[in-house]
């Protein structure tokens, strides 16, 4: 049996969400004068607002743009969107992993929209920019596909004289790679995500656009009261001033406030996407150099440099089949798991079996290059099983 690697990750968390605590994380670092007080005392609109703010400062938003707190994550933050800003106009709906293929299902079974055309492309690859229409229609897109581990490579495809809107999930993305908001009319991310915060709330970003709309037209079916974002005709400008919707966790906004502070103090957006980018060319590189493992990406240029998803490349592994293949990603991320070297890394359960290993900003590199030696072994050993089991 091949020996163990002598070094170990510092840090085993490698799960593409909830993501790694940044480094030097500590529950005692957070503050705590929030807890146990109303949200809507002075103290806690203050530390909401704060929040917002200090998304702004270090996303790069621009100053016209509001920004929110919502609740249910990203996915409340998305279906906000849909179910508020929707049938106004022809929709295009663009999947090429599990959660884009989510909106088309909310899209196409639930508001059931007549126009909605749907433009996809199996895991690994985008869909056909070029069909896209940015001009007229709606669009509805993730930025990076948490589950497939393929981005779209920038904006550029999208027309800056459009006159629908673009609906962008960034919830992989934001923090780690630049956003193009020029071109982005709605942006919705996560906490638990980049930045490693606590679960449970969305952040939900609009241009003036956006809020045209929402201001504009009524949609045809009834919204539920945590999807409505107007009153009177008019937005509901407390959302976006630390008036939430419903009740948040204190906890989670201060550790989101501490997220976002060691964001400022390690350069701000710069530094995330240039550290986030630093660690996924370890796992890149190694991939290149490495005949058992391959990127599930096909197109570099659109691999992801936060959830790297891979998938078993070895010939005689794949030669046995998908079942052999799902079996020895299995094992994989098995041993890791007992040995406590990595945590988490199995492919999504919608995606083509295989491992998935996030590098993030809040992940250290020195970890990932201490992760690859053990992805090896613990490769050799299923390999070994498999054909014992022959």
């Amino acid at each position: 049996m091949t020996s163990l690697p002598a070094a170990r990750p510092r840090a085993p968390f490698f799960s593409s969400g909830p993501c790694a605590k940044r480094p030097g994380w500590s529950l005692q670092n957070l503050k705590t004068d929030s807890l146990g007080r109303s949200h809507r005392a002075k103290l806690g609109k203050a530390r909401l607002k704060l929040a917002i703010d200090l998304t702004r400062e270090v996303l790069e938003v621009p100053a016209d743009y509001r920004i929110g707190i919502v609740p249910a994550s990203d996915t409340g933050a998305v279906e906000m969107v849909l179910w508020s800003m929707l049938g106004a106009r022809p929709v295009d709906m663009l999947a090429w992993e599990s959660f884009g293929e989510g909106w088309v299902t909310d899209v196409l079974k639930q508001l059931k929209l007549p126009d909605a055309r749907v433009i996809n492309a199996p895991y690994g690859e985008l869909p056909d920019l070029s069909q896209v229409d940015t001009k007229t229609r709606d669009v509805v897109f993730t930025w990076n596909g948490t589950t497939s581990g393929v981005r779209v490579p920038d904006a550029n495809w999208i027309a800056a004289d459009r006159e629908g809107l673009t609906i962008c999930d960034a919830t992989s993305a934001a923090f780690a790679q630049k956003l193009d908001f020029s071109k982005l009319d709605v942006v919705t991310f996560s906490w638990q995500k980049v930045l490693g915060g606590e679960a449970a709330h969305g952040m939900l970003i609009l241009s003036p656009r956006a809020v045209d709309r929402l201001e504009s037209y009524k949609p045809a079916w009834p919204l539920p009261k945590i999807f409505r974002m107007t009153k009177g005709g008019k937005l509901i400008e407390g959302i976006f001033e630390g008036e939430t919707i419903n009740t948040p966790s204190m906890l989670a906004v201060e550790d989101y406030i501490d997220a976002l502070e060691w964001a400022k103090s390690i350069g701000g957006l710069n530094a995330l996407v240039a550290k986030a980018d630093s660690n996924a060319k370890v796992i890149h590189d190694w991939v290149a150099k490495t005949p058992w493992i391959a990127n599930l990406a096909k197109d570099r240029k659109t691999a992801s440099n936060t959830s790297v998803c891979l998938v078993i490349a070895d010939p005689d592994v794949v030669a046995k089949g998908q079942e052999a293949v799902a079996q020895v990603a299995k094992g994989i991320t098995s041993a890791l798991d007992k040995e406590g070297v990595a945590f988490d890394i199995g492919a999504y359960r919608d995606a083509p079996p295989g491992l998935r290993i996030w590098c993030g900003a809040t992940v250290e590199k020195s970890d990932l290059e201490a992760l690859t030696p053990w992805l090896d072994w613990a490769f050799a050993q299923e390999k070994a099983k498999l054909a014992k089991a022959a």
